[in-house]
């Protein structure tokens, strides 16, 4: 298959790619997406294709504005409203009971959808000029960091898809947060560009359901992308240190073996001379680490490292997002350094 280039000027081809059941790389504010028609049953089931994505692991329905909720959505509560003025167009899914015309394929056979609008403007404009739903989990191979521009997406999916979109890159860098609207209090599925504080002061009392912190046990069913496997990894096994910056890159230093690599913050770089090294950005700029978290857990599958070692934010605001993402990398492999302080 060749994959066509298109540039953000390209609405028209784009949106007859989805029209026809292709499949389209498409650009939004948080990760590169690889969308299909959310209608089309038979579509959707060539993202799994592409990607080598389990059948479990439902979908998310993207829309170009909440006006659209109630076509796919039923019984939606007034919070999803309330959170839609606040935060869409923007890095937020909810999940919602469906109506039966979203296709098993996307739920992975829940009775519930994740639907988010994006912030993206070439994104909102491509799904409304298809007028349709467009399914779209992160651009990558299954397990592998997400691109945060077309380079990265391209490296994985060259050939698997019809075309992709040069939305430049994304101004987030990680994935949509994800809050279960269908339960009481809402439960956070997944952090990302929108905090739990964020919600919070709009909902009052969330949820953060277990599988934020650990990984998902065998017999457990995500409601939602990127709970239940390994995600966001590279090649080399991660390590992930968490607790005060100084402290985490002093631990990783006195534990550094030849051949092995770093991410770590700006201000420590100079402890891991010798290393190959990725820098995710100062120590106090959550949001630089979030844009550069993918970009450095990919930069390092082009290198012969033998293991991988990450300082992580606290998990707090977006940083809880960050450490989601490092942590899932590691397969929670996590240390804290004041313990070995």
């Amino acid at each position: 298959m060749h994959t066509q280039r298109l540039s953000a000027a390209d609405i028209a081809p784009a949106a007859e790619i989805l029209r026809r059941g292709g499949l389209l790389g498409i650009p939004t504010e948080t990760v590169y997406g690889l969308g299909a028609n959310g209608l089309n049953s038979e579509a959707v089931a060539h993202i799994f294709e592409a990607k080598g994505r389990p059948q479990d692991n439902p979908l998310i329905l993207h829309i170009p504005s909440a006006d659209w909720l109630e076509r796919y959505c039923e019984d939606i509560p007034e919070a999803a409203y309330t959170l839609a003025r606040r935060f869409w167009p923007g890095p937020l899914t909810m999940i919602l009971k469906h109506k039966s015309i979203v296709p098993a394929a996307v739920t992975a056979g829940l009775d519930t959808v994740g639907m988010r609008c994006p912030a993206h403007p070439v994104c909102r404009a491509i799904i409304a000029a298809a007028d349709l739903p467009v399914a779209a989990p992160s651009g990558n191979t299954s397990g592998r960091p997400s691109p945060t521009n077309m380079a990265d997406m391209l490296e994985d999916m060259d050939g698997k898809i019809d075309g992709i979109v040069d939305g430049g890159p994304c101004v987030v860098g990680v994935e949509s947060t994800i809050i279960d609207l269908t339960e009481q209090p809402p439960r956070l599925l997944r952090p990302g560009g929108i905090t739990l504080e964020q919600l919070e002061s709009v909902l009052g009392e969330v949820a953060v359901d277990p599988a934020v912190t650990r990984l998902m046990g065998a017999g457990e069913q995500p409601r939602a992308p990127g709970m239940k496997y390994r995600h966001y990894a590279p090649k080399a096994p991660v390590t992930v240190v968490q607790g005060a910056p100084e402290a985490a890159a002093r631990y990783i230093q006195t534990h550094l073996a030849p051949g092995d690599g770093v991410i770590c913050f700006d201000e420590y770089a100079p402890l891991f001379e010798g290393h190959l090294m990725e820098q995710l950005g100062p120590s106090t700029d959550i949001p630089e680490q979030a844009r550069r978290v993918f970009d450095a857990l990919r930069w390092f599958d082009g290198t012969d490292v033998q293991r991988i070692w990450a300082q992580c934010p606290d998990a707090a605001g977006l940083g809880l997002a960050v450490s989601n993402r490092l942590s899932k990398a590691a397969g929670f492999h996590i240390i804290r350094a004041e313990k070995f302080c």
